[in-house]
């Protein structure tokens, strides 16, 4: 069995780019990211051939914040397609609106509490509540676990905090922002190794420019797999 623990971000240019990378990952790779960078490039069919054809899980990273209608009516949309799992702000009112556009199916809510790409002083610029990144973060999660969110997406410095919060029970945390040792950082500035963002409480890592960047793919994404903690 495919370790599920690996998500493999497809952030590349387009779903030709997606599909042959899939091809080149092959059964090493069970679980894909499609986010907002390939929606336009045919992204969404792109997930369904992974789905459908493939048999692949899918989660897609669209991150939406808009009024709870029309969070609700897109979030109902999308869930009609049988796909894994869906990022949306972890404002309460965004958190809400998702499950209730989910209900009846299992596509399983993740909300995002601080952007791993983010520190302190882009929050300072986005006027953006003062306190250390940490503590926004726990108190983003409460907050979103509180509004029926199946997990979060937090950075792997912060998900052993959330992992020992008693609303976390059962909920699933999801890690941007993983770099084996030696890979560059590109935009990251949050970040943790595999194994340490698992050893912290992460259910699931996400993994995209080590991977797609790589000379070799495959070996990338394998090699990673050899490090992880045994399940």
């Amino acid at each position: 069995m495919p370790d599920d623990r690996l998500i493999a971000a497809l952030d590349v240019p387009n779903a030709l780019a997606g599909l042959e990378l899939a091809q080149k990952l092959g059964d090493r790779v069970s679980f894909y990211k499609i986010g907002l960078g390939m929606l336009t490039s045919g992204g969404f069919a792109l997930a369904n051939e992974l789905k459908q054809e493939h048999g692949k899980r899918i989660f897609l990273d669209m991150k939406l914040f808009d009024i709870g209608n029309t969070v609700e009516n897109a979030v109902r949309g999308l869930a009609q397609f049988d796909m894994d799992f869906l990022t949306v702000h972890g404002d309460p009112h965004v958190v809400r609106a998702a499950k209730e556009g989910a209900s009846g199916k299992d596509l399983k809510i993740l909300a995002v509490t601080v952007l791993t790409s983010l520190d302190r002083a882009d929050l300072d610029a986005s006027l953006i509540k003062s306190g250390e990144i940490k503590e926004l973060v726990l108190e983003r999660a409460v907050n979103a676990f509180e509004a029926g969110a199946d997990g979060v997406i937090a950075s792997p410095q912060e998900a052993s905090a959330i992992r020992a919060l008693p609303e976390s029970k059962g909920r699933l945390i999801v890690t941007p922002g993983v770099r084996p040792v030696g890979a560059a950082l590109g935009d990251q500035k949050r970040v943790a190794t595999p194994e340490m963002a698992l050893a912290n409480g992460a259910d699931h890592i996400v993994v995209g420019r080590p991977i797609y960047s790589a000379e070799n793919p495959a070996s990338a994404a394998q090699a990673i797999l050899d490090h992880l903690p045994k399940a």
